[in-house]
């Protein structure tokens, strides 16, 4: 990247001459063993349980959970997560949300292989009341559940909110107590806890042109992990006296160095700082290489200095933004037009750079995180480098939908 020109064009080459159609995506693998050391460097020896929702190519997912200093996968939905351990051999599966959904609770709870190496989350006694009414306890084996201890930072007895709005288990007592019936209820067996401090995994912190509100999210940030070290700390205390917790999961790519600080934790979740998503460039403590991409051809001309694409409506989630639309790396100088941004079968580009593109050229873009991307194409081309240092597409992979997957 010390020549993105350079960069993006090899890749646009290598791929433009693999016969490979668009909407294309692109894994550089060099920028992808980069990302996967620097985590790593970060995390300082606290092993990273891989979250699959921010990749979706299951043969990235297995290789990783391979290496050292990685250890286990945050699922994001439970039939992946079912799939994942009966499809490969990864042992250690965290379903990261809880569930409800009846059809895949059933398939779950009677497979053996899966029940032995997923964990389910929870953060109701509502919960384990619907997986008991789709298998009752004396009809299956028991379920590994983790506890969703919420991280968020609350201030004033709570009237002011700063995080996710997702586990209502903050307090000691709430945890304490969910903990207590789900090891006195048959059919349950408490393993773990997981906690994600998002106002911090997910806030940038160095965001250009935001100078004061950059401080301001820095003291929050500070001020938040500090409390929540604390009260983390006193509430596994208190759990590993009720259970012999197996693992306690925190963090996100974009807080590794201060969860690794935190005790208590015995792995933290990272996936999208992997792919490096655009939404990491706005961060003071570290920045990825953009390991993956997408292209798209160019299928109009409608003005001199614009070219449309076919697709690129790939919105990221969270609130409705400008940053959550993908970002036109190449050619440089490339901006969507105000009024249409990211269209769902077409998107138009504006630049000079666009006086000089032909119909049938390719427009690379960056998405804002990393694998929801994956959901809107079939094949990743994995991105090596030739003896002369050129840029080969060395194979083509499947991503989940490749697979013929759709989870959430």
């Amino acid at each position: 990247m010390r020549d993105p020109e350079q960069y993006w064009a090899g890749i646009d080459q290598a791929v433009s001459g693999s016969g490979l159609d668009a909407p294309v995506l692109a894994l550089d693998r060099a920028a992808l063993e980069h990302n996967a050391a620097d985590l790593l460097r970060r995390s300082a020896g606290v092993p990273i349980r891989i979250a699959s929702k921010s990749l979706r190519v299951r043969s990235v997912i297995s290789d990783l959970a391979t290496r050292t200093g990685f250890h286990g996968v945050l699922a994001y939905d439970l039939a992946e997560a079912h799939w994942l351990a009966t499809s490969t051999e990864i042992e250690d599966i965290l379903l990261g949300y809880p569930s409800v959904r009846r059809e895949a609770l059933a398939a779950f709870v009677t497979d053996e292989v899966a029940t032995s190496r997923v964990s389910l989350l929870v953060d109701s006694v509502d919960q384990l009341d619907i997986i008991d009414a789709v298998a009752p306890p004396a009809s299956r084996r028991p379920i590994r559940v983790a506890i969703d201890l919420d991280a968020s930072y609350r201030l004033f007895g709570g009237r002011v909110h700063i995080g996710v709005r997702r586990s209502p288990v903050h307090s000691r007592r709430d945890a304490v107590e969910l903990a207590r019936i789900i090891e006195s209820r048959n059919g349950f067996h408490l393993v773990g806890v997981m906690s994600y401090e998002a106002q911090v995994a997910g806030v940038a912190d160095a965001v250009p042109g935001k100078a004061v509100v950059n401080r301001v999210v820095g003291a929050m940030q500070r001020r938040s992990m500090a409390e929540l070290r604390r009260r983390r700390g006193k509430i596994i205390g208190e759990l590993r006296q009720i259970a012999e917790l197996e693992f306690v999961n925190g963090g996100g790519t974009g807080s590794l160095e201060a969860t690794a600080g935190d005790r208590s934790v015995t792995d933290i979740a990272a996936g999208s700082g992997l792919f490096g998503g655009h939404l990491f460039d706005g961060y003071a403590r570290f920045r990825p290489a953009p390991a993956l991409s997408f292209g798209l051809d160019v299928v109009r001309r409608p003005a001199r200095d614009i070219v449309t694409c076919a697709g690129g409506g790939w919105i990221a989630s969270g609130p409705p933004a400008p940053d959550r639309l993908p970002k036109p790396v190449w050619p440089s100088g490339l901006e969507f037009v105000g009024t249409e941004a990211a269209g769902e079968v077409q998107t138009p580009i504006r630049g000079e750079a666009a006086a000089t593109m032909a119909i049938g050229d390719r427009v690379w873009f960056r998405h804002t995180k990393s694998g929801e991307v994956c959901e809107r194409a079939r094949h990743v081309a994995i991105i090596d480098r030739d003896d002369a240092g050129h840029a080969v597409v060395s194979e083509v992979v499947p991503t989940y939908r490749g697979e013929g997957k759709c989870f959430l």
